[in-house]
């Protein structure tokens, strides 16, 4: 199993504060079956700044440590990017890391009560550059919950998206659980991840999601969802069916 999004750097971000509070997060993650991690530390949301050559570095560290502790588990670089309009810029600078250095794919993440008005731009000028966005956690979003024909306008233009192991399994709550299963169900999302951040309020979740995906939705998305995550960190192109658009829920007759 692949997690593409997790906060596994020690004292870079929200994440764990020292090395041995990593491990721990590695030692659950190869419990629940977990080979792969791509490390993706928050950049410039709040106080985080952590550009590409500073992640490389800290990816190196804990791998030695790993392997210092014989655990059956590699982290790969990547990093979550709040979203700022001067984010292609920064990318020829070399400050911005695709997920598994994969000079492609880029986490992307909005505001937890709206989407900024220059998304559309951003993404079609990241798309010039050769890059993919992937919209992180868009469950999440308040105001993509309200208005779902914005994520399906960016969809619709090649963006991807991600959504969270805890999402699925109802732990931010029912009305963003049941936002998760209407985009799994609109082909409106392309990859499950864990967010993950410490092993008890922010863990990974992921063999419970799987479980869900697969209860509700079948095997086979649950090998989707698998399979996009292997794409991505290879850097091949992950294939996307057409997505479609959440119609709005009828109350006592009434749209």
């Amino acid at each position: 199993m692949i997690d593409i999004h997790c906060h596994i750097l020690p004292n870079v971000d929200d994440g764990p504060t020292q090395m041995s509070e990593s491990i721990q997060m590695v030692k659950q993650a190869v419990e629940e079956g977990i080979t792969t991690i791509v490390a993706t530390p928050h950049h410039l949301n709040g106080p985080y700044h952590n550009t590409k050559a500073s992640i490389l570095a800290a990816v190196d560290q804990l791998n030695e440590e790993i392997k210092n502790h014989k655990l059956d588990l590699k982290i790969l670089p990547g990093q979550e990017c709040r979203i700022y309009g001067e984010l292609v810029d920064d990318y020829a600078k070399g400050d911005i890391l695709p997920l598994a250095n994969s000079h492609k794919y880029v986490f992307v993440e909005f505001p937890s009560n709206h989407v900024p008005r220059y998304a559309k731009q951003l993404f079609y000028d990241m798309q010039l550059a050769g890059l993919t966005p992937i919209i992180v956690h868009p469950e999440r979003n308040s105001q993509l919950i309200t208005s779902p024909d914005k994520l399906y306008d960016f969809v619709n233009n090649g963006v991807l998206t991600q959504i969270t192991a805890s999402s699925v399994t109802g732990h931010f709550g029912k009305k963003i659980k049941r936002f998760t299963e209407d985009l799994i169900d609109h082909n409106l999302t392309h990859f499950l991840a864990s967010d993950a951040h410490n092993i008890v309020r922010r863990p990974f979740r992921m063999r419970d999601a799987y479980r869900e995906v697969e209860k509700n939705f079948g095997t086979e998305m649950v090998y989707q969802f698998q399979e996009n995550t292997d794409l991505l960190i290879n850097g091949l192109h992950v294939g996307m069916e057409p997505p479609e658009r959440i119609k709005k829920k009828k109350f006592l007759g009434i749209f």
